[in-house]
């Protein structure tokens, strides 16, 4: 994946910043949104860890509590291979990071970053990531809910360098989620088609 513009390296540049020195700029959010229906069968822990992070169905609640958004909206309509790891045919929406999140150890409470869904003008909360960044990790790949976290791999651009290696775990605590609820891509979200904040990746991709 390369992307040229200097949007997408402006993003790149945020987002870096961010891993290492957490220190980012606050950017527009939208409005406040009902959330998705919430996935059925959930775990205890699953679900105490969606009961607090319920607040955040209003995106300025989010940004009062130090997210900030990485402005676009990720697509892969063709799934993607990278290296080791699987993106089946899917979006992963509208990421917002909170900086202060990122470290070694992982907090049901408090993931690094929420994922929303653009539906009209409004920012619906469709899930939660936990992100770790290789170098936070100390040599042990991070497990929360019983899952082990996916990687190490490369930063997904344009919403992050290449550089950034991390590990992640996409939950999709308030969105179903066709291939489950831990799988990356989410074939039940949509990105606007078309829209300037969305970025469709296709290609097969290996490091």
């Amino acid at each position: 994946m390369h992307f040229r513009s200097p949007t997408t390296r402006d993003l790149s540049c945020l987002l870096f910043a961010v891993a290492v020195s957490l220190v980012v700029s606050p950017s527009a959010s939208q409005g406040q949104a009902k959330m998705a229906a919430a996935p059925t069968a959930m775990s205890p822990d699953l679900d105490a860890a969606r009961t607090a992070l319920a607040k955040y169905s209003d995106p300025f609640v989010a940004v009062r509590d130090g997210f900030f958004s990485t402005l676009a909206c990720i697509d892969f309509p063709a799934g993607m291979t990278d290296g080791s790891v699987e993106y089946p045919p899917g979006a992963m929406g509208v990421h917002l990071l909170n900086p202060a999140n990122i470290g070694p150890k992982l907090d049901p409470a408090k993931p690094q970053v929420l994922i929303y869904e653009p539906v009209g003008d409004k920012l619906v909360l469709a899930g939660a990531e936990w992100f770790v960044p290789v170098q936070a990790a100390g040599g042990v790949v991070p497990t929360i809910f019983g899952q082990t976290l996916a990687g190490p791999m490369d930063g997904h651009e344009p919403i992050m360098p290449t550089s950034l290696r991390h590990y992640d775990l996409h939950v999709w605590l308030w969105k179903d989620n066709p291939r489950g609820m831990f799988t990356s891509t989410n074939a039940a979200l949509k990105c606007t088609p078309g829209a300037a904040y969305t970025i469709a990746i296709g290609a097969t991709h290996h490091h």
